[in-house]
């Protein structure tokens, strides 16, 4: 949510060099995609993904998704399994806020977006590198590309307020559990492991996902430890590797095609 495409470019460049093809879509309203009026829920977002899996000629398909683009992800799964090989969700997909939050207004005061004036491109990417301080310089300049540039070096949001608040409604609305019993598909759990977590709070993190997922039939989990929730952009080599893996897991049954 409120992210780009290029966070995912790291990624990519391991996965074609491993000799996939690869794409990565900007959902409306986000980096590189037109801004409409509407269409920011989950529904619209998988029918965007359906279209441009047409336009692309693409099926059967490894599908990744992070955070709300994981929910959608599950939904993509469950209702176009023709389009899907596997699925990876990487620490999203079991989104379900209602749970997670006392009320609806705690959970908007956690999401809602932070103001950006006064902001900059430099003093944006000076915070980024000051809070994630492992990441590449690829990654920082990516996640500042999320924003707009204005003519006098000012950034602002792409989507609007409004906008931003119709996703978060989706989100608290349409948790994606009750597709999970549709999804047939070997899926990948990528769960992130903040750092600093004690033992505690990581099985409650790790029993919270296996108690939301019960109904996927056939899903494995690789935690990431002492991770940030944008493993991606954090870490894209080991990310990579772990969607190889569920690559060659499939292979063989497209190749029987």
């Amino acid at each position: 949510m409120a992210s780009s495409a290029r966070l995912w470019d790291e990624v990519a460049d391991h996965l074609a060099a491993a000799g996939h093809a690869v794409y990565a879509v900007d959902l409306r309203g986000h980096g590189d995609s037109d801004t409409p009026e509407t269409g920011y829920d989950t529904q619209t977002a998988v029918a965007d993904l359906v279209a441009a899996s047409a336009a692309l000629g693409l099926d059967r398909v490894v599908v990744a998704g992070h955070s709300w683009g994981g929910n959608v992800s599950v939904r993509l799964t469950a209702e176009h399994p023709e389009l899907v090989a596997a699925l990876a969700l990487v620490d999203g997909g079991w989104l379900e806020p209602a749970k997670a939050f006392a009320s609806w207004d705690a959970f908007v005061g956690a999401l809602r977006p932070a103001s950006l004036e006064g902001a900059t491109v430099q003093s944006v990417s000076d915070y980024f590198r000051a809070i994630h301080p492992d990441w590449s310089p690829a990654a920082i300049e990516a996640a500042v590309d999320t924003m707009l540039v204005n003519p006098d070096g000012s950034l602002s949001r792409r989507m609007s307020t409004e906008q931003h608040m119709s996703i978060l409604h989706s989100i608290w609305n349409e948790p994606p559990r009750p597709w999970y019993a549709a999804i047939t598909v070997p899926t990948l759990l990528m769960p992130a492991i903040p750092k600093g977590a004690d033992g505690k709070w990581a099985d409650r993190i790790r029993s919270r996902i296996r108690e939301t997922t019960a109904d996927l039939r056939h899903a494995t989990m690789r935690e990431y430890l002492d991770s940030e929730h944008d493993l991606h952009a954090q870490r894209p080599r080991r990310v990579a590797d772990d969607l190889l893996d569920l690559a060659r897991g499939v292979q063989p049954a497209l190749d029987a095609r």
